[in-house]
């Protein structure tokens, strides 16, 4: 029988193929727009540089992910959601400078 594991890291977000949505997304485009340029021309060269460039793209984009400081992608939200008024001189308020 089948063992399968709990997925604890559900805040860490969704992962297809070791990247972000994002990213993956980024890659099937580039994928559909190879397979469209392979569909209208046919040259073995290019089938063979549109491999190249997409197994390229995949890993650079694998290795972008894993390297947090390059882009920093994952930091979109705040730490916290406050609605508190964000005021400098907290002992002025409503005061016109």
């Amino acid at each position: 029988m089948r063992k399968y594991e709990v997925y604890r890291n559900i805040r860490k977000g969704a992962l297809i193929w070791g990247l972000p949505i994002s990213l993956f997304a980024l890659l099937m485009v580039s994928v559909v727009a190879s397979m469209f340029v392979i569909i209208f021309s046919f040259s073995l060269m290019l089938i063979v540089f549109l491999l190249i460039w997409n197994g390229g793209l995949y890993i650079g984009l694998i290795k972008m992910n894993g390297n947090t400081q390059l882009f920093n992608l994952r930091k979109v939200f705040p730490k916290s959601v406050s609605n508190k008024k964000e005021n400098i001189l907290s002992h002025v308020e409503d005061q016109f400078i």
